[in-house]
């Protein structure tokens, strides 16, 4: 057992007297050592309830034979970080997160892991953890949230405050009513739930394998989940008696039935940046080619709110990821050898249900032959931009207008919400990038905002930043490359017209290649905007958006 170098020997003896003042017994220093990590904290609801789910993780861990010893690590609430400094701080948490928790299980031998993450960048970061580690590891999360209702009982979540915002100041919305929805919107513990980032990257779990059956979908607060948890923890010991280990599960084959499962849901475009950096720490690199071509193979099946009415709640009643995964290995588009913590995909898919054929749709009845998000390349975005197509209007997947530029979010929320958008408007917010931002700032008010204000079928958004997972219509992210590298959404000026063929992935800037020439000549790169800390070192050091934003 890796453990063995912390506890057997006469010179491991300092080593168990202190294993022992926390309270252990020779009995359970005879075990394997499991580390049980979780991200519990008092500040993000996706994370409130997690030291529960450690309880039941630890109790399934201890009847299966094993001794579980508890750590934690960080988390950032994106919905509360959103549209100030903070948001800078998210996506930089995610490579802590990887470190912490890599230093933690490294630093004392253990034998095994289960994962306790919740929210947008804990969940990708504790699985580059595990890529690295590459032991014996579950994951089970904290689950989705229950959805609100308003008062015409129609289901409401975090993103109808964000809409709401921009409906007050269009004077759409009384304050009254914003307030109402405030108070009812986010009613439990769990991650916000719609297929935001969180929920998408907790559903990707299961196509990975690291995670069970249900890990997605199964709300917070449901006792199931608690049950959950316990099979976790025993499932942990099954895969280090086998010594089956997390690069046995997540590699190339697993990487692949992630990505087609996304498009089949169409979920936050922030998976494309997670599960890109993933497959790099797993030793199984993707590009944004491979992304296009698993999206132009796969069938939309659901719309889960934003993309629809909807939540996730709706999808654990018909099947959860479960259902999707059947209808996908029926259409041939899942590789089934790939293992999984409970078995192969193919012995998952001969017990996943039938679809429902409303909230998960047959292969034949697909709201689209192809998936859910689409890569978008031209003279705007050479090496590329990502939309979530399945949230876009008709309408809006062909679009020409004018460019309204502005250099940060703050400038751009000031213009929408004082009115100063236009039908037909492109708005464009650069240096939000990876480095430029730094930190890659997601711009779910501007886009809320606009949605909120009745523009969303008649305007688009482009940013070197990235999207809340929420963010519905035309807003296209990761511009790559970004601003603060002399990337061409740099050179944009007000007024230059910009074309979008979403279908067509295609994002060009309509000026002639001189002008571009003459204008990259006369750009100069902005100074940083930190020089010390965490952030000074990430900007430093992240790679860019296309590359999945880790670091060197």
């Amino acid at each position: 057992m890796r453990s063995d170098a912390i506890k057997v020997g006469t010179a491991r003896g300092p080593h168990r007297s202190l294993l022992k003042a926390d309270g252990l017994t020779d009995e359970e220093l005879a075990r394997p050592l499991v580390a049980v990590i979780s991200s519990q904290n008092e500040i993000i609801p996706g994370h409130l309830h997690l030291q529960n789910i450690a309880d039941a993780v630890k109790a399934g861990i201890r009847m299966a034979g094993g001794t579980p010893l508890q750590a934690t690590t960080i988390g950032v609430c994106d919905g509360i970080a959103m549209n100030h400094e903070g948001m800078k701080y998210s996506l930089t948490s995610r490579e802590v997160i990887a470190d912490s928790v890599e230093c933690v299980v490294r630093g004392h031998a253990f034998d095994a892991m289960v994962i306790i993450p919740s929210c947008d960048k804990v969940v990708p970061g504790m699985l580059l953890a595990a890529c690295r580690l590459n032991i014996p590891t579950v994951m089970i999360s904290g689950g989705p949230m229950l959805a609100g209702h308003d008062k015409n009982g129609c289901q409401t979540d975090l993103n109808s405050l964000f809409d709401a915002a921009g409906a007050v100041a269009a004077g759409k919305m009384t304050e009254e009513e914003m307030a109402f929805l405030e108070n009812t919107a986010c009613p439990t513990c769990g991650s916000c739930s719609g297929m935001f980032t969180a929920n998408s990257i907790q559903c990707l779990s299961e196509a990975l394998g690291i995670a069970l059956p249900g890990n997605g979908t199964v709300p917070a607060v449901y006792s199931e989940r608690i049950r959950l948890a316990k099979q976790a923890g025993m499932k942990v010991m099954e895969l280090l008696e086998k010594n089956i280990c997390a690069l046995d599960i997540i590699n190339e084959a697993s990487i692949h039935n992630g990505m087609a499962l996304d498009m089949a849901f169409g979920g936050s475009t922030n998976t494309m940046l997670h599960l890109t950096a993933i497959a790099r720490a797993a030793g199984c690199p993707i590009t944004m080619d491979d992304w296009d071509k698993v999206s132009d193979s796969t069938p939309n099946l659901t719309r889960i709110a934003p993309a629809g009415p909807k939540h996730i709640e709706d999808l654990n009643a018909v099947g959860g990821i479960s259902a999707i995964m059947g209808e996908l290995g029926r259409a041939g588009v899942l590789n089934t050898d790939a293992l999984t913590c409970h078995g192969t995909v193919a012995e998952w898919l001969a017990e996943c249900p039938p679809v429902d054929g409303e909230i998960v749709r047959t292969v034949e009845n697909a709201y689209s032959p192809v998936g859910g998000l689409k890569v978008l390349r031209g003279n705007l975005a050479p090496d590329c931009g990502v939309v979530k197509r399945s949230a876009v209007d008709e309408s809006m997947r062909k679009h020409q207008g004018p460019a309204r530029v502005f250099d940060g979010e703050e400038a751009a929320c000031e213009a929408i919400f004082g009115g100063k958008i236009n039908p037909g408007d492109v708005v464009v917010i650069r240096y939000e990038g990876p480095s430029g931002g730094p930190g890659m700032r997601e711009m779910l008010t501007p886009t809320s905002a606009i949605c909120g204000m009745g523009l969303d079928k008649s305007c688009a958004l482009i940013t070197d930043g990235r999207f809340s997972g929420a963010t519905k219509g035309p807003a296209i992210g990761h511009v790559s490359p970004e601003a603060q590298v002399g990337g061409p959404i740099a050179l944009v000026e007000e007024g230059d017209i910009i074309s979008i063929d979403i279908d067509g992935g295609k994002l060009d800037l309509l000026v002639d290649d001189a002008e571009l020439e003459r204008r990259r000549a006369a750009w100069q790169p902005p100074a940083p905007k930190y020089t010390s800390g965490v952030l000074a070192r990430y900007a430093q050091l992240v790679t860019s958006a296309d590359k999945g934003a880790y670091l060197v």
